[in-house]
Formats: structure tokens, sequence, C-alpha cells
């Protein structure tokens, strides 16, 4: 394990679900210097909190006007972990999308580099959009990419401004592939289909998943890059501990799977046979769904990432038997 990292952290989204899982890693290396922002409105999330060790809390609205009158405390902080974000796919308000993933993250990047802290940020593989202008993290071919929603643009936009005003080069995006794992429950829709296949099972003994509406992909048989969030937070914070330069990286596992194989592994941690009903995509999400995502990695390997990402089943075994069939958040399971 790698030792904490000097000077003091911020951590935006940090009642979130990366970015608390982020805290919880800090805090195992025995970091606790860390300043967390969130929003926290009405749903259980700051529960994520509860276990976590950190300095102080500042509510999200509040970060840029303290950013603004040269806080002293925010000019203790050396590096900035900015996973604050709207990220439901879903979300049709392209103005608020703008507002609070470019602007916000274009703001805070600046002051960041102003005041010589690491600045990395959570991009997304939804900047890829249907994937035919590849999934490869090259920091000159992001003008080719064509997300398929507005998140995945406003998180394009970002990535294109830092380029284009030549610090791209200077700080760390993060593209996220498929995630999951403990403390996304206040996610609503966009939690994994682990979590929502585990509640599935728990009420009615079977999980639905999509029919395909594409003649190449059987039911069930669409991939995704599953990345488990213990490994993602290890991957993140390696750009931390030993990566010096900047850039463009996919945090992924670097494999496809099938729905079905996700499925089946659940009903195995639960020790239950397989029970699979297919439904009708809505079509509100059929233009703009992800058919096959898988992380090319080999840029991520080149920083020195050596490390291996656990077996799918192996994931979700942990997920459901510590963490979803109990109903703990990291830092409860390991006894702080």
């Amino acid at each position: 394990m790698s030792p904490p990292p000097p000077g003091r952290i911020l951590v935006t989204g940090g009642a979130g679900f990366i970015g608390s899982a982020l805290v919880w890693e800090l805090n195992r290396r025995g970091f606790e210097d860390i300043l967390i922002t969130d929003f926290l409105g009405c749903d259980e999330k700051w529960r994520n909190l509860v276990p976590l060790r950190f300095t102080d809390f500042i509510p999200a609205d509040n970060l840029l006007p303290l950013l603004e009158k040269s806080s002293f405390e925010l000019g203790k902080i050396k590096t900035v972990l900015h996973m604050g974000a709207c990220s439901s796919t879903t979300e049709r308000d392209a103005d608020y999308l703008v507002h609070n993933n470019f602007e916000y993250t274009k703001n805070l990047a600046e002051w960041a580099l102003s005041i010589g802290a690491r600045f990395i940020y959570a991009s997304s593989a939804a900047t890829y959009g249907d994937g035919d202008n590849g999934m490869n993290d090259e920091d000159d071919g992001i003008d080719r990419l064509r997300p398929l929603n507005m998140y995945g643009y406003s998180k394009q936009l970002f990535d294109q401004y830092a380029r284009r005003k030549g610090f791209l080069n200077r700080i760390v995006g993060l593209k996220y592939f498929n995630v999951f794992g403990p403390n996304e429950d206040h996610k609503g829709d966009m939690r994994s289909l682990v979590n929502k296949a585990f509640a599935q099972i728990m009420e009615t003994g079977k999980v639905c998943l999509f029919r395909s509406h594409r003649e190449d992909f059987r039911d069930g048989e669409q991939k995704r890059d599953f990345l488990y969030v213990k490994d993602a937070v290890r991957m993140t914070l390696h750009f931390l501990d030993a990566v010096e330069e900047g850039g463009l990286y996919n945090i992924g596992s670097g494999e496809a799977n099938t729905w079905i194989t996700l499925a089946n592994a659940i009903f195995s941690a639960l020790n239950k046979d397989p029970c699979i009903e297919f439904v009708d995509m809505p079509e509100a999400i059929r233009e703009k769904y992800q058919y096959f995502t898988q992380a090319d990695v080999s840029k991520l390997r080149a920083t020195g990432w050596t490390e291996s990402c656990r077996p799918l089943e192996e994931a979700v075994a942990d997920y459901v038997n510590h963490y979803l069939t109990p109903d703990r958040r990291l830092g409860e399971a390991e006894g702080f």
C-alpha cells in the first residue's frame, strides 16, 4: 500500500459514489487531512460520510465563493480530486449540465493550476458515444468523439476546453467505465445493475434485462467494461502516488462482459439459481444506448500501473456479501 500523499486534499463529490470511496481508501492509507465538498440534498448520500475521517465539509455551493476569497484553509490544498458532477445519462436540462459539469470544473481546474495543486478529475467513457470512433484515450483524438447524451457531452466539453487552452497535459482526466460497488445506493436509476438486481432478486427472485434491439447482439449479450469501485479508486490514486504526467486515461478493467454474465454472478453470490427475464428497452434510450464498451488501458499501463483488477465474479461476491446483504457502507465493514 502506498504511503499517504503530502499536503491537504480536496475531494469534490466526496459524499458520492467514487468520491466517498476515494476518501475511504485514503483513510486506509492513514491520511485524514481531507476537505470534502458535495451537495447532500434530500437522499441518504450523507450515510457514506459517517464512517469516514476528514478535516471539514464544505457545501458545494460555497466552494467557488471561497476560492475567490483566497481562503487560508483552501490555500493548504496540494491535490484536488474532482469527482463532483451530475452523472445522470438521462438528464435533459442542458443548461444545468453545462453549469454543473463544465463551468464548475473549468473554474476549479484553473484555480488549482493557479496555486500549483495537482488536479485529477472525472471525465467519462460516455464521451465515446457508440464507440464507432474508438475508445482510445489519446488526447489528440477527442475531437472525433460523438457522445450520445448531454451528460457525456458535458464531460467532453471540459476535455476539449482543457486541450484547447493548453493545460490538459498538466492535469489528469479519468474516463471511468461501468463502475459498481458500495456507496452507490443514492444514485437512483443510475445505480449499477448489481445494486438494482440485488433488490429485484430479494423481492421477486428474478432479474430483468433489456432485450437487444440490434441484430448483431442477442438479448442480454450487450457488453460493458464492468469495474469494481475498489479497483477504480486504486487506479485513481495511482495518479496521485506515482504519475507526474497529465492527459486523459481510461479507467476500466480492460475486459468486456455481457449483462448475462454479470447477472449470473449476482445469483451465484446469493447461492440462487439464475432467473432472467428480458424486457423491451424504453424507446427514449434506444438510440442512445451503448451496446459495447471496453477500456483500452495501454496508456494507463504505460504510466507504470501493473496491478490486476478483481475477477468480475469475485468483485460481485464481495459487494453482495459484505455491503448489500448487511446494508453497509465502505468503512463500516472494515471496522472504521
